[in-house]
């Protein structure tokens, strides 16, 4: 039988059938080259090993070690001053320790230059107590803001992305409005929308809960939950409110004085015989504890300070101890953004 001349319709059939076969080929190649790139190379995704940090002769961490592992929720509680929020600061870089050792997904972070620890921040989402949102920008500009500085999607792709960060904050259709049109929650609400837009491995949440009622905590409690669930996101959670700690913890960390006191479930907390601890989960006041310096707002230098808070709106973060919600690499809207 004689073959097909090279142009007819069967030969250009199978030449066209060839290609998308190729052509799928290497999409399915590059779609798990990425998923490759994404798997974590250690059980824990961030770790500390010994870190010190003071400011002046006051000493926040002291050889402070922890893991967090890979999709879970870690939450962290403490007293005002334990080294809390410096401890977020570490993992993004804002601050460096006096010794000790910082990883991220295996790797030593804590002596990367800015360029190479920027690559860190866009895998962090930060999510801060005010927000963060820029007043002058739309609901859907604000949560668009990192996507215009870090990636090039085009702007169809980046408003398919804002809607469906929206939507995982059940928020869809709330894109024109603006900060002040919005309450407390919403306005939380967007800044986690912000936080996650990126498709960060890592949220980190400075007080989510501070200022809001208890009906809209337990709605960012349900997110914290549900960014797990859906997403597999590494959840590391700082905060006072030990309603939000039992639902969304995996595991506690208690901090007191730069270190880890007590670790373990919620139950094993209340459970503890450390006087401290449960001192703090009773909420029993003493003077002693009132008149505990109170922990330094560290001003990180300039460079890092404008690239957590740019990433706060970059990728999502601001920088300031209650500052709110972004990413973790840039701040400033600039001209062109």
């Amino acid at each position: 039988m004689q073959a097909p001349h090279p142009h007819t319709p069967a030969a250009t059939s199978r030449t066209t059938a060839a290609g998308r076969q190729s052509e799928g080929a290497r999409g399915r190649s590059a779609e798990e080259a990425r998923r490759a790139a994404a798997e974590p190379k250690a059980a824990n995704i961030i770790t500390f090993r010994g870190v010190c940090k003071r400011f002046g002769s006051q000493v926040v961490l002291d050889h402070f070690d922890l893991d967090i592992p890979v999709s879970r929720t870690t939450v962290v509680l403490g007293p005002s001053g334990c080294g809390k929020s410096v401890m977020l600061k570490h993992i993004v870089g804002l601050l460096r320790p006096d010794a000790g050792e910082v990883s991220f997904d295996g790797r030593r972070i804590d002596g990367l230059r800015e360029s190479e620890m920027n690559q860190v921040r866009l895998q962090v989402g930060l999510l801060f107590q005010m927000a963060a949102l820029f007043d002058s920008m739309s609901v859907a500009e604000n949560i668009e803001f990192p996507l215009r500085e870090h990636t090039t999607l085009t702007k169809a792709e980046r408003r398919e992305r804002v809607h469906e960060a929206l939507a995982t904050v059940d928020l869809a259709g709330a894109e024109q409005k603006l900060p002040a049109e919005l309450s407390g929650g919403q306005r939380k609400r967007v800044g986690l929308a912000r936080a996650i837009v990126l498709k960060p491995r890592v949220v980190l949440y400075d007080e989510p809960t501070t200022g809001l009622d208890p009906v809209r905590s337990d709605g960012i409690n349900e997110l914290i939950i549900k960014l797990k669930e859906t997403m597999g996101v590494t959840n590391v959670v700082v905060t006072h409110d030990l309603i939000s700690a039992r639902k969304v913890a995996d595991r506690v960390v208690m901090l007191q004085g730069g270190k880890v006191a007590a670790e373990g479930s919620f139950d094993d907390l209340t459970a503890s015989d450390d006087p401290r601890v449960q001192q703090f989960l009773e909420g029993r006041y003493t003077r002693d504890v009132d008149d505990e310096v109170m922990e330094p707002v560290a001003a990180a230098p300039s460079q890092a300070s404008g690239q957590m808070s740019g990433q706060a709106a970059g990728n999502q973060v601001t920088h300031g101890e209650h500052g709110a919600g972004a990413s973790a690499a840039s701040t400033e809207p600039r001209n062109n953004a």
